[in-house]
């Protein structure tokens, strides 16, 4: 099971500074708290039928945090807590038993799970009940970078640096309350006027295409006019776009969508292209911000596909690296990297400046408590610019993104023109949906 998804990230990080060095000794404090080490664990799905790799940037990332944290400040690490950071990695592959194992593992012998990407898993109690070092169900901290499912994103412990729409406090409301970024489809209903919109859904999961309706809905709010709308797996093969393009076209379609990894939108072009057919608009978020959509067996295909991302452009000749200090340092520390890959990075600054918060300078003050704590509290957090301002502790959405086109192989930047920038001129879209039974 594959999903776009969404999407896509996500706030300000505090420089790794030296303010935790202490004359005391430090402690086992909590659960994966020695008195060198914070262990940490990435939960995430890899190996996925269809999809190889889905979340292997999540891995990435996570990897590519510690290594620059841990080499940040030696020879005395003293960057989180005064201690470095060990990684642990699952991969929750598809189903909910590989993942329920890793978070009861990671309950018992980490601090904190980051970079957490699980598919087809309702049941979260291992993550809300989680016992800490003194015996309280205090929950196991979860520093996200993807959220569909409503039971992870209301655990109470759950942070997104990209965060869900759904409103947690309505979430036994009918309807419910959903925040979404929508800016681009402004961007597009301006530049392009009367679009007809047609989007695809990934039928394998409720919960992930219910994290897409609505986006949906709010472009359509935003004066895209929805026509057309189908379910699509994401085991479809290209065969299967046929009806759904030729549908699209029937429908009057001006503005395509898929909602589901970048392969979906490979399939969907190139089946148009086979059909003679072309849109206005061909769209999609951060899970085509992927250097496999440009590959050279695809390049011709994708040819003019707008992709937004609430991070920074960082691949190929396009990088804005030169503008960025934390972007260097991502790509520097990162093996492979990709949209995934930077949220991942981006959760684990964002786990460190809780940290910073919830110990105040008192290094054998780190616990699971006050580290959630800490976290719902951080409410503009940008990764040092790497990343569109966002309210992670609030869990609400940010309106900021970054639209690139691809032309001749290369993501360019096509909106806001400054290179460093990001657009917040629209706010984000609240809509009511009734989607959970």
């Amino acid at each position: 099971m594959v999903i776009g998804i969404v999407a896509v990230l996500v706030t300000a990080l505090v420089s790794p500074t030296l303010a935790g060095a202490q004359d005391e000794a430090l402690e086992a404090t909590d659960v994966g708290v020695t008195d060198t080490t914070i262990t940490v664990t990435v939960i995430a799905a890899i190996e996925v039928p269809g999809f190889p790799g889905l979340f292997q940037g999540s891995h990435d990332g996570v990897d590519g945090w510690a290594k620059y944290v841990n080499n940040s400040c030696k020879p005395k690490n003293t960057c989180v807590a005064g201690r470095e950071i060990v990684v642990k990695h699952v991969d929750s592959k598809l189903g909910a038993e590989p993942a329920q194992a890793g978070f009861r593992q990671a309950c018992q012998d980490s601090f904190a799970i980051i970079g957490t990407g699980v598919l087809l898993n309702e049941d979260f109690d291992d993550i809300s009940e989680c016992v800490d070092a003194a015996g309280a169900a205090t929950g196991l901290p979860d520093f996200a970078v993807t959220l569909t499912e409503p039971n992870e994103i209301c655990t109470g412990v759950a942070f997104g640096v990209n965060p869900a729409a759904l409103d947690c406090a309505t979430r036994d409301d009918h309807p419910q309350s959903y925040t979404v970024s929508a800016g681009p489809a402004e961007y597009y209903a301006k530049k392009f006027k009367d679009l007809k919109s047609g989007m695809l859904f990934p039928s394998d999961s409720a919960s992930a295409k219910n994290s897409q309706l609505p986006i949906f809905e709010a472009i359509n709010d935003l004066g895209l006019e929805n026509v057309y709308q189908e379910d699509v797996s994401a085991l479809a093969q290209q065969s299967a776009y046929t009806a759904v393009v030729a549908a699209m076209r029937d429908a009057g379609v001006t503005y395509a969508r898929s909602g589901l990894a970048f392969d979906s939108t490979v399939k969907m072009r190139s089946e148009a292209a086979s059909q003679g057919i072309d849109m206005t608009v061909w769209d999609c978020s951060l899970q085509c911000y992927d250097e496999q959509l440009v590959a050279p067996e695809n390049v011709d295909i994708v040819e003019g596909q707008y992709v937004y991302t609430p991070f920074l452009p960082f691949l190929g000749a396009t990088s804005e690296a030169k503008n960025n200090k934390m972007l260097r340092n991502f790509l520097k520390n990162t093996d492979k990297t990709d949209g995934f890959a930077i949220q991942a990075f981006a959760a684990g600054l964002f786990f460190q400046e809780a940290v910073e918060a919830a110990t105040g300078g008192d290094n054998n003050n780190l616990t699971r408590e006050g580290v959630v704590a800490a976290a719902a509290d951080i409410h503009e957090f940008d990764a040092d610019g790497m990343l569109a301002p966002t309210d992670v502790g609030g869990r609400i959405a940010s309106g900021c993104y970054v639209l690139m086109q691809v032309r001749n192989g290369d993501f360019v930047r096509v909106h806001p023109k400054k290179k460093g920038t990001f657009d917040c001129k629209t706010e984000p879209q609240t809509v009511e949906l009734d989607i959970i039974n």
